[in-house]
């Protein structure tokens, strides 16, 4: 049952209609052993000597029934053939899409943990693995494992002896496979997460394929993606080395009954304890009762490699999601009450306390380093504190829904990603439901309206993956659109025009003096002038508050803020 768990994702409920349908067919399947024997009888009757005949009349019935038997299996088989392929394809879809959903419900503290190969491999690779088990090799093995036995409690009732010598070697065979699976578990598990590390290598590859251009890291001197793919090969043969003995074994055991109840008939047909009748049924049966069970075998280690992957999906779809359900203040303070955060084993904010006041400028200033990020990310409940309280309009942000609270949260970062979809569905992400008006007024706000309508196809234009096709500036105004259509009442700006050049940064700057006009913005700032007129400025370092005030009292204090600025003035000067 746990294999079966995992194959189908815990959804088990969707094998009733694959697997029954499959059981349905191979019970139909028996039909031409029936058919067959009582052929067999039709044609011994003829010539035993009692001078009754051929009964040609009751071959011709066989022949009917036989016919009408073609016309059920095809009706069986396709029906099983239909819920099988069809169950597995809306299972893997459906699934995809409920991971997908979790995912955007996790923590980004949790995801930064995970290899983003690891989790593409989830929603690619395991679930093609979990979909191929589900239409092929899971109602094939649950068919196959029925059969023999419903078939040995048929035989039991005409011969008990034969019966058993068929079926003695049987319960040895999947005792061999039992012991296999610490084996075989070991031997998947290092296969998958070879995979997993050569496809990030891959990615990894193709995402750097620049800068190895630029120090000359390509063709053979690049090792890692070569020694990937080496390894990956290594953990297939490996696998299939070790567990082949195995699976042989098991069937070559199934093989065995076949030949110990030929030798029991012979033994008990010369012994006068047989009939020759019985002892033809069995041979009849016995070299078709097993084939199914020995194909299963045959992918038995697939099975269990399957089921590894439908239990990978599980571990992380048992992963929590971030609580609360509460609906989240329309505006409000945002405080924060001794909050510490960490990554992994590294403390960034340490016993932080803070209040960002409604409908205030707040300006995040201090070295690189220093945790302004990780406290915007705070901020916007990418993360929930692992000490302290952080509050917005009086309300705990771990009770808050967090999609309820990102409704009221606008972010604009200093890098950009596009999708790969048209300019106004980009702007669109601000709010799904914005017409082609307020689309346009979103981008006349964010100047970027005149640069939109010179493309060749105005908002129709596609954007490259990642906003590719677009410049810096460009992108970053694109990106202000989406958050003036959002009309959030909390804005959150990451150093927006940082890495912009003089004219983007002055069309930008009118852009988001826009999109901040009347709300709660928190601003991350490298370049102190343009935070001079901030209402609170905050200065940090290694983690810590330790200077907050406006421009001018900060500059009077002379502490770092002073050395900051000061800095920065005598560089202004600097020529190449």
């Amino acid at each position: 049952m746990k294999e079966i768990r995992n194959i189908t994702t815990g959804q088990t409920h969707r094998l009733y209609k694959p697997v029954g349908f499959t059981m349905l067919a191979n019970l139909i399947n028996i039909v031409p052993f029936m058919l067959s024997i009582e052929a067999v009888q039709v044609i011994f009757r003829a010539f035993d000597g009692s001078g009754a005949g051929l009964d040609t009349q009751r071959l011709w019935i066989l022949v009917g029934i036989l016919v009408a038997y073609i016309v059920v299996m095809v009706l069986g088989e396709r029906m099983a053939y239909r819920h099988n392929f069809r169950g597995a394809y809306e299972l893997s879809a459906d699934g995809r899409v409920s991971l997908a959903e979790h995912l955007r419900k996790l923590s980004l503290g949790y995801l930064s943990r995970r290899d983003p190969g690891d989790i593409s491999s989830m929603l690619i690779t395991d679930f093609a693995m979990t979909e191929t088990g589900i239409s092929h090799h899971l109602p094939q093995l649950m068919g196959a494992l029925v059969m023999p036995f419903l078939a040995f409690l048929g035989l039991l009732w005409i011969d008990w002896r034969m019966a058993l010598a068929m079926f003695i070697a049987l319960p040895f065979a999947l005792l061999v496979l039992v012991v296999s699976n610490r084996v075989q578990d070991t031997l998947s598990e290092r296969q998958i997460m070879a995979k997993i590390h050569a496809g990030s290598r891959m990615e990894e590859y193709l995402q750097g394929i620049r800068e190895m251009k630029a120090y000359n890291l390509v063709g053979e001197r690049f090792d890692r993606l070569r020694n990937a793919f080496d390894e990956l090969r290594k953990a297939s043969i490996r696998q299939e080395a070790l567990m082949g003995p195995f699976i042989l074994f098991s069937i070559t055991l199934i093989r065995l009954g076949l030949t110990l109840m030929i030798l029991t008939g012979i033994y008990l047909l010369l012994g006068g304890q047989l009939s020759l009748m019985v002892f033809v049924m069995f041979l009849i049966i016995g070299s078709r009762i097993f084939d199914p069970l020995t194909s299963a075998l045959t992918n038995f280690a697939e099975f269990r490699y399957f089921s590894i992957a439908g239990g990978r999906i599980l571990s992380l779809l048992k992963e929590p999601e971030m609580t609360g359900n509460r609906e989240a203040p329309e505006s409000g303070d945002i405080v924060l009450e001794h909050v510490s955060f960490g990554y992994q084993d590294k403390t960034i904010l340490k016993d932080l306390s803070v209040t960002l006041r409604k409908g205030s400028l707040t300006a995040l200033v201090g070295p690189s380093g220093s945790g302004k990020s990780t406290l915007m990310k705070l901020c916007a409940r990418f993360h929930d504190p692992q000490q302290g309280r952080l509050l917005f309009g009086g309300a705990d942000m771990k009770e808050i829904d967090p999609e309820s609270l990102m409704r009221r949260v606008s972010m604009v970062f200093q890098q950009v990603y596009l999708f790969q979809d048209t300019i106004r569905n980009n702007i669109r992400l601000g709010n799904p439901d914005a017409t082609e008006e307020q689309i346009m007024e979103a981008a006349r706000q964010a100047c970027c309206h005149d640069f939109i309508m010179r493309l060749p196809k105005g908002y129709d234009t596609m954007v490259g993956e990642g906003g590719c096709t677009l410049s810096g500036g460009e992108k970053q105004r694109i990106s202000i659109a989406r958050a003036v259509l959002k009309d959030a009442p909390i804005v959150l700006l990451d150093e927006a025009t940082a890495s912009l050049d003089p004219e983007n940064e002055v069309e930008i700057q009118q852009a988001i003096n826009r999109l901040i006009a009347g709300r709660t913005v928190i601003v991350i700032a490298h370049r102190l002038k343009t935070v001079k007129n901030a209402d609170m400025i905050l200065v940090m370092d290694d983690g810590r508050l330790v200077e907050q005030g406006k421009h001018d009292e900060l500059l009077a204090q002379e502490g770092l803020y002073h050395r900051l600025w000061t800095i920065q003035q005598e560089t202004m000067g600097w020529q190449v």
